[in-house]
């Protein structure tokens, strides 16, 4: 027979989501993970020339914030497009990224992987939709979420809504964000703090300790 203080301290912890299985690994560090969306790539879609420029101005600001996540423990996790090449796996991605002549291969090359590195391939805008990564979030206790990378209007936008959806408290460094126009960026970064209740702030001020 359950009785009532057995049921009271089983209850899930407030800073935790119910979804939690037991088979836990690793512990995202501080309950937080980076999230990486599509900066490594080939730079072969439509609008991927309008879209490099801004993308290389905010690779070494992730690039930093990379670096200072891995010094707190905080797991780093990729999610790219695999754009319909169902064969592909993520480290064909990256080869193939840095193989590309243009400069694309540099924003690669400041943002490789490194081997304790996650990744996630998505088939559409979200990387939460048709991917593993809410398993895998659930997998290292995350509840809070870095997001970074492009497109901000797009598949930053996309991502986020599934991760509040998700109880998931989101994070979206406004200078690790970039989409084909600063006027559309600004217009993105607005949505999402009017309508998804995510924090902005710059890089270098971020609290990387979840609250």
């Amino acid at each position: 027979m359950t009785t009532g203080r057995v049921a009271a301290t089983s209850a899930p912890s407030p800073r935790r989501r119910p979804q939690y299985a037991g088979l836990i690994e690793r512990r995202a560090g501080h309950g937080t993970a980076l999230l990486i969306i599509d900066m490594i790539s080939s730079w072969d879609f439509p609008d991927a020339d309008r879209l490099l420029g801004p993308a290389s101005r905010i690779a070494p600001r992730i690039a930093t914030l990379k670096r200072r996540c891995a010094a707190e423990n905080i797991p780093a996790i990729y999610a790219n497009d695999n754009r319909g090449h169902w064969r592909s796996d993520f480290k064909s991605v990256v080869r193939q990224s840095l193989d590309d002549p243009s400069i694309g291969s540099g924003i690669t090359r400041q943002l490789a992987p490194a081997e304790e590195d996650y990744f996630v391939l998505k088939p559409k805008h979200s990387a939460f939709f048709a991917t593993p990564l809410e398993l895998l979030l659930d997998h290292l206790r995350a509840h809070r979420l870095l997001v970074t990378g492009v497109t901000s209007d797009q598949c930053i936008a996309a991502t986020v809504a599934d991760a509040r959806m998700r109880d998931f408290e989101v994070v979206v460094p406004s200078d690790c964000v970039a989409t084909l126009t600063p006027a559309r960026n600004r217009r993105a970064l607005q949505a999402l703090r009017d309508s998804l209740v995510t924090a902005t702030p710059l890089a270098h001020g971020l609290r990387l300790r979840g609250g």
